[in-house]
């Protein structure tokens, strides 16, 4: 992992649509919010489009603490995104 880069961590469904467990990305201007990260993601390929086509009901963690979609990114060195969790 570079200094420029953030680490992206994907669990459960997104993980298996997406078809990888983590990656370390540089993103671009512009993406500043989880909102931002999560419709850059979905023009990443077709696959990013499959997990993340109802962005509203990903869960996101920065640095291992929950946040709302407003919240920025900046400097955040793991981002973790998952789906609603069930109970039982």
């Amino acid at each position: 992992m570079t200094e420029n880069s953030t680490r992206l961590i994907y669990f459960a469904w997104v993980r298996e649509r997406i078809g990888r467990s983590q990656e370390d990305v540089t993103l671009p201007a512009g993406v500043e919010t989880v909102a931002d990260l999560l419709l850059w993601l979905k023009g990443r390929g077709e696959e990013y489009e499959n997990a993340l086509q109802y962005p509203d009901v990903i869960r996101v963690a920065i640095n291992q603490e929950h946040v709302d979609h407003r919240e920025r990114i900046a400097g955040a060195r793991e981002i973790a995104l998952f789906p609603p969790m069930t109970g039982g």
